[in-house]
């Protein structure tokens, strides 16, 4: 299974924001993206002003963001893309449905891991239930109603997520931190999401 090694700090400083691809230390003052943003603080930095970018490469920079977010490669990105708009609906919304309901998303996001390169780990290593059966496929689309539960209960990784993420908990999902179990309750928003995303421009970028 490919995987992207860039590191994942000079992802986030690529883009200008934090996509949480470290965990707790995207939360911290080391983070390299609160640096550029603070640049009166000991240790900022200046960035230069950005030429304004083309339409293509507004579209493209908006990708790249997405996918390096969820941690997805091109090929499997574009499938999503392909699956989105085969769907009724709107197809940028239809793409982050697809996408927030991956279950190493969800995992993450119902804060049983720090980030989403931690949720993967524990679903690849069996730590994870849907619908009372384990699943080991981070991949996986979940549907409305499915719940998710962590069976080792006892792993640090585990309780150290749900004590630094524990305000972090989205409308659209019932969550048992104290019960280790979150349910998927709707679909979600574009206002919803971490970050602020434009799949549209996604959309017209593949359909060129």
């Amino acid at each position: 299974m490919s995987k992207n090694l860039k590191p994942s700090c000079k992802q986030c400083k690529a883009e200008g924001e934090k996509l949480m691809l470290k965990g707790a230390r995207c939360l911290s003052s080391k983070c390299p993206v609160i640096k550029l943003r603070d640049p009166g603080k000991k240790g900022g930095v200046t960035r230069k002003r950005k030429k304004k970018l083309s339409d293509y490469a507004t579209q493209l920079r908006e990708k790249q963001k997405v996918k390096r977010l969820y941690g997805i490669l091109e090929k499997q990105f574009r499938m999503y893309y392909r699956e989105a708009t085969r769907m009724p609906g709107v197809s940028g919304l239809n793409l982050v449905h697809l996408l927030e309901r991956r279950l190493d998303n969800l995992v993450y996001r119902m804060n049983f891991a720090s980030s989403r390169k931690e949720a993967r780990q524990l679903v690849v290593l069996g730590h994870i239930l849907v619908n009372g059966r384990k699943e080991t496929i981070p991949s996986r689309i979940l549907r409305v109603g499915d719940t998710v539960e962590v069976k080792s209960r006892e792993l640090a990784s585990v309780a150290n997520a749900i004590k630094l993420l524990k305000c972090s908990n989205s409308h659209w999902l019932e969550v048992d931190n104290a019960a280790f179990t979150g349910r998927l309750s709707s679909l979600p928003e574009v206002r919803d999401l971490e970050i602020d995303v434009k799949p549209q421009l996604i959309i017209e970028l593949y359909s060129k």
